[in-house]
């Protein structure tokens, strides 16, 4: 807008009726008051304001002129007010990212919806600097050293277990020979893990496939390209949707989802979101 400083000093100037009230009230000169109403005045070739004693009184265009000025300037500090109440009305979270995509996000708009927090998220896996990455909080998979100084909230802890889609199973069941074994290079041990610990008597061959993420290792599973050690958070909603099976259960991998901050005090919004997360996640576990 063309002449906005003009038309701010008119603004003030129009309120208070005076050339003098309105340069203390804008730390500028008298002079410059009246060099940005005589700015305004030329560029609407109308006069704004007439001397009547030691004030100003303004014309019947510049009453005019005010009533406009009033909702202009009214309006913008309402602007203001609602852009810094909602400036921190959000909070910064990391999350790993198959835990973001295929359980959080689909849950956060009943956060929003419930809270009126917005949860802005980042995504990345393993050790973080929380304050130099402006984050208020990480939601990670326990698999590395966290620094000592971090505040350590359990969220659930992780169960595992082989999936593959419904139609994959159904072809495989009858030979495990067959069952291509899906790896991502983000969890390479997970296969010889489970194979340990499930103590079942299972003997999968070596056909192997192995892609870099484990995102992709369980959009793989779904397709139909065999089965992957799923962890159950990430593949909860897709068996209950039937898109994947757990033909043999579920067991505990002796790692843990947790909430990592830096500070032990919590504000409101910190609060919130830590409880609300717990409960969704805590009864996030398989019946077996």
């Amino acid at each position: 807008m063309r002449h906005l400083k003009a038309f701010h000093v008119f603004h003030i100037a129009a309120e208070s009726s005076s050339y003098s009230v309105t340069a203390d009230k804008l730390h500028i000169t008298h002079g410059a008051v009246s060099k940005q109403i005589k700015l305004l005045e030329t560029y609407l070739s109308l006069p704004l304001f007439y001397k009547k004693g030691r004030g100003m009184v303004l014309t019947p265009d510049g009453e005019l002129l005010k009533q406009y000025t009033n909702v202009a300037f009214d309006a913008l500090d309402q602007g203001i007010i609602k852009l810094r109440s909602t400036k921190n009305n959000y909070l910064e979270i990391s999350c790993e990212p198959t835990l973001t995509m295929r359980w959080l996000m689909p849950r956060l708009s009943d956060y929003y919806n419930l809270s009126g927090t917005d949860i802005r998220l980042s995504t990345a896996g393993g050790p973080i600097t929380l304050g130099e990455a402006g984050l208020s909080m990480a939601i990670r998979r326990d698999d590395f050293d966290i620094p000592s100084d971090y505040v350590v909230q359990k969220l659930v802890e992780e169960w595992v277990g082989p999936v593959c889609s419904k139609e994959y199973w159904n072809k495989v069941q009858h030979d495990y020979s067959n069952i291509t074994l899906l790896h991502s290079k983000t969890r390479p041990s997970a296969w010889n893990n489970w194979l340990m610990k499930s103590n079942n008597g299972i003997h999968l061959n070596k056909s192997n496939q192995s892609f870099d993420h484990f995102y992709f290792c369980l959009q793989a599973a779904a397709d139909g390209l065999g089965a992957a050690i799923g962890s159950y958070p990430l593949v909860a909603d897709d068996l209950t949707n039937g898109r994947l099976v757990a033909p043999f259960g579920f067991i505990l991998s002796g790692h843990n989802y947790v909430l990592l901050r830096q500070s032990s005090e919590l504000g409101t919004k910190d609060e919130h979101f830590q409880h609300w997360l717990k409960n969704k996640l805590s009864k996030c576990v398989p019946d077996n």
